[in-house]
């Protein structure tokens, strides 16, 4: 496959659309059908539901299926090949004061209170294109949609993540996501509760709330950079005014 396209329905005609490169896709790619991504949308509600059933052990609601391939607040991204849907990237940009209680932690507030945050609720990708680089294109476009210049008060990215889903978390440390919490009994998974991770990424300049070394190194940073030079250079301007 030589090039990756990127095409859209009707729900989704107000949404940025673009062409990037097959720079992490697999030469399994190699058929006359290219593989596409688009926005969800309602026809695909059906065939929605089959794959999360079949990728997840947790149990959605009807009504989120309903929303994320009709609700514009999410950014509900598919891969595409041959017709039939073989990856999902879910997620939502929100308010950084919308973030749930237990990952309050991830920006300060004091800093980021006019600021977004992206969480990704769902990535998953059929099993016999895994290790293809189909997930890494669909969060590689959530990714550059959040770092775009509208976007720059998108701080952060997070998700959570099974303790015992190491592919998935190996996944995301190749992204550069770290680990930020852990969660105990945070999933319900056939009935019994499971541990999990809550996982970041910094972008547009965001960090995670500093600790009192990290103001003191910010001061000394700040006092090198902004009194220094300027000292240095009246330092200098004046030895030279001495010297000719």
């Amino acid at each position: 496959m030589s090039s990756f396209n990127w095409y859209s329905n009707s729900k989704d005609s107000n949404r940025d659309n673009h062409d990037t490169t097959s720079s992490y896709l697999s030469p399994l790619f190699t058929s006359a059908a290219d593989l596409q991504l688009r926005f969800l949308c309602p026809s695909d509600l059906d065939q929605v539901k089959d794959l999360c059933k079949e990728w997840f052990p947790i149990q959605y609601p009807e009504a989120w299926y309903r929303d994320i391939t009709s609700d514009p607040r999410f950014y509900s991204l598919a891969a595409v090949y041959q017709s039939k849907l073989v990856g999902l990237l879910i997620a939502e940009v929100k308010q950084s004061d919308a973030i749930n209680k237990e990952d309050k932690g991830i920006l300060d507030g004091r800093m980021y209170s006019n600021c977004t945050v992206g969480y990704i609720l769902s990535l998953g990708v059929c099993s016999t294109f895994r290790r293809q680089g189909v997930a890494s294109l669909l969060l590689d476009s959530f990714l550059n949609h959040v770092t775009q210049s509208e976007n720059q008060i998108c701080k952060a990215i997070y998700l959570h993540v099974l303790t015992m889903n190491s592919a998935a978390i190996r996944f995301y440390e190749k992204h550069y996501f770290r680990l930020h919490s852990f969660l105990p009994y945070y999933y319900s998974v056939d009935g019994k509760c499971k541990d999990g991770f809550t996982y970041v990424l910094y972008i547009n300049g965001g960090h995670p709330p500093w600790g009192l070394l990290d103001y003191i190194y910010h001061w000394c940073h700040a006092l090198y950079e902004n009194i220094y030079p300027a000292y240095w250079y009246a330092k200098l301007k004046h030895w030279l005014q001495r010297t000719l």
